[in-house]
């Protein structure tokens, strides 16, 4: 299984991206993704996941109302949409995959596989 994330890049404050993650080796429409981040200094922290069907989103606290998280089962990728983006979202942001049926979107621990991770920075 491979998850191959990519989109990261430097961007002003108030600016735009669009991760991409995609992936390999696994019958992604049985799978829930999710998207996480982490910045120095501070543990992983969810940012968001979706389920099987694209039909139900969660999202962290912090990136509500700013995030999009979707996905394309015919290509077997999951995106990040980060709009009004701040400093302190600057983190490397990775894609991870858990078996649907299962809750608990947000504990890192019930997620499968990880992607390689993506550099976000956000000046200011």
């Amino acid at each position: 299984v491979q998850l191959q994330a990519s989109g990261g890049g430097l961007v002003q404050a108030g600016g735009s991206l669009r991760l991409s993650c995609v992936a390999s080796g696994l019958t992604f429409r049985n799978y829930v993704m999710a998207w996480f981040r982490h910045a120095p200094g501070k543990g992983r922290e969810f940012v968001g996941a979706i389920n099987w069907s694209g039909g139900t989103t969660y999202y962290g606290d912090s990136v509500k109302g700013r995030f999009t998280i979707s996905r394309d089962n015919a290509k077997n990728t999951v995106y990040l949409e980060m709009n009004s983006l701040k400093p302190e979202d600057t983190a490397v942001y990775y894609c991870a995959a858990k078996p649907r049926g299962s809750t608990s979107y947000e504990m890192e621990m019930m997620y499968n596989y990880w992607g390689q991770g993506t550099q976000v920075t956000v000046s200011s």
